[in-house]
């Protein structure tokens, strides 16, 4: 895990990479280092050293050739058998997954993306036909952003090293105006600023002589539709377990410490009962959770209960409403975009206790609800987007209507013939999953921490994908495989638990310990060059009715406070 920038054109140089550097220091405190190729390219890379810690794998890393210079961000699981595949046509130099992913890279070309098995982002150079290739994984684990500026190709893992790099911080007034109205945080291509784009999840882009292509190179529809139909319930199972099993213990690949991030769901205890499975002793590996001493959304009880059978040290990380204020202006710089609220804060406490441990990689059970619908309007096959709330949580009527009318609404492909499928398609590859991704990127980045999504690996998605839908629900529950597969080897209370959907007690604080907080964000708003998107009474109004009682969701202030630090400030 790490952060990559790079400035391809001829006047590479007046885009300031050493700036663009600094301001991702964070991803990769390790080492530093940059490449030019005189009048060409210059690329930079700050490293966090997760496989082969020595400076032989520094990057930018060059083939022996000198012909190629990558630099990456991620990890390739796989690497280990893919290094066995090409060890008679490449001299390896190095134990790292950078150098096999540079050697399967210069073998295979594109088509070597497919090979993957791994979350990343990566650029490579090619100094001798003057091209640079892109790629970003199947569901965007790992970030990629870039804009084309004068003829000049600029890249980075972060929107703010692009803005150092002297791009002018301009709101994407068409986005906002989508996240306000219904609560959209943009398509795959795009950001909330303008001029900056995203590399879409499962596309590689070329960059030659001026000209710009990007290309998709997964298609998920075709990998489900290509998966072997299986009708019988316990041969499903049967496989499953094999892919979790593989999938985690691929994700114990590293040189350094790793932990782990727990709730008290059954994701957490299925991803620590794996662990358990594929490893030969977890009771010394560490484990994080938060709480905020609110008996009401905590599940410390269930994570105690859960860490209880394998014995990990629990590291409990208390969020509390003073730190909120603070947290808030932090992660909010942190993140460049819009993030999900108290949650988000919560987790960077968890990152950094993680840190200050040593444990340098955390792996967490994101994904697993949008694979086998977990999620309960995938069982009442309803377009929401958010979970636990009857009443919608956006409020148009605070803003302007000419801001309004630039939302595009929300439309999304629906490649399957069915309903439930189309929904979680939705959620893994436009809502759910992107944002989520997106957060937690930031935020364990922030505290130079690598997360990674076991139960996002690419064949257990298309498996269960592929899956009749009987198999994921039964008795109205979701996740029914996942379940099974693992009862045997967790309590039956979790197994069988209903999803909480609630983590913290936001709409309480922002409405009673953190109401001066949230008053003068939204006093900021309309003083700011920004007052013409919003209709000033309908905001006063839908505050003090947040603040009488009408607080089923709090969304909506959470947008506003959010704006107000990442725009106003």
């Amino acid at each position: 895990m790490c952060g990559i920038v790079g400035v391809i054109g001829e006047d590479y140089y007046q885009y300031r990479i050493d700036d663009m550097l600094r301001s991702q220091h964070h991803r990769g405190p390790d080492f530093t280092g940059t490449y030019f190729d005189s009048g060409f390219a210059a690329l930079g890379h700050n490293r966090l050293s997760i496989i082969d810690l020595t400076s032989n794998a520094n990057q930018p890393f060059q083939d022996a050739s000198g012909r190629f210079t990558i630099v990456f961000n991620g990890e390739i699981y796989n690497y280990l058998e893919l290094k066995d595949r090409l060890k008679d046509d490449y001299n390896f130099q190095t134990s790292s997954d950078t150098e096999v992913l540079l050697a399967v890279f210069i073998k295979h070309g594109k088509a070597c993306l497919n090979m993957l098995n791994g979350m990343f982002s990566f650029a490579i150079w090619d100094c001798l036909k003057k091209e640079l290739f892109a790629a970003r994984d199947r569901f965007g684990i790992k970030p990629f952003y870039y804009t084309k500026h004068n003829k000049i190709l600029v890249f980075s893992s972060e929107i703010k090293a692009i803005h150092k790099a002297g791009i002018k911080k301009n709101p994407n007034e068409q986005v906002w105006s989508g996240y306000f109205v219904n609560g959209s945080y943009g398509l795959p291509n795009e950001t909330f600023w303008e001029c900056i784009h995203q590399l879409p999840a499962g596309h590689f882009l070329e960059y030659a002589h001026g000209i710009l292509k990007i290309e998709q190179w997964y298609d998920f529809v075709k990998a489900v539709h290509h998966q072997p139909k299986i009708k019988d319930y316990q041969e499903a199972k049967a496989v499953y377990l094999k892919l979790l099993i593989d999938s985690v213990n691929l994700r114990f690949r590293a040189d350094v410490p790793i932990g782990f991030n727990v709730s008290g769901g059954l994701d957490s205890s299925a991803l620590l009962a794996l662990a358990n499975i594929s490893q030969s002793d977890i009771s010394k590996i560490q484990a994080f959770t938060f709480y905020t001493n609110n008996k009401n959304y905590d599940e410390l009880p269930w994570v105690e209960q859960i860490i209880a059978a394998y014995k990990n040290p629990l590291n409990k990380v208390l969020l509390q409403p003073h730190e909120v204020m603070t947290l808030s202006e932090e992660i909010s710089d942190i993140q460049d975009e819009p993030f999900g609220g108290l949650p988000t804060l919560a987790y960077s406490k968890l990152f950094a206790s993680a840190s200050n441990k040593g444990v340098k990689v955390l792996l967490d059970g994101q994904g697993m609800d949008e694979q086998l619908a977990g999620y309960d309007y995938y069982r009442n096959v309803s377009n929401a987007t958010i979970q636990g709330v009857s009443k919608s949580p956006f409020r148009a009527n605070m803003l302007h209507k000419s801001f309004v009318e630039l939302s595009k609404g929300n439309t999304y492909p629906k490649p399957f013939n069915s309903l439930e499928k189309n929904l979680q398609y939705r959620d893994l590859f436009y809502t759910k999953i992107p944002r989520a991704l997106r957060f937690n990127d930031r935020v364990s980045m922030a505290y130079s921490t690598e997360l990674r999504v076991p139960f996002l690996d690419y064949r257990l998605v298309e498996f269960a994908f592929s899956l009749p839908k009987e198999f994921k629900l039964k008795n109205n529950q979701g996740k029914q495989l996942l379940r099974d597969v693992i009862s045997k080897y967790i309590d039956s209370n979790v197994t069988y638990t209903p999803k909480r959907p609630l983590q913290t007690p936001q709409r309480e604080w922002l409405g009673d310990d953190l109401k001066e907080f949230v008053q003068e964000r939204i006093n900021s708003i309309k003083s700011s060059e920004y007052k013409h998107w919003f209709n000033e009474k309908a905001l006063d109004l839908e505050w003090h009715r947040y603040l009488a009682g009408d607080n089923q969701s709090s969304f909506h202030i959470w947008q506003l406070v959010n704006f107000s630090l990442l725009i106003v400030s």
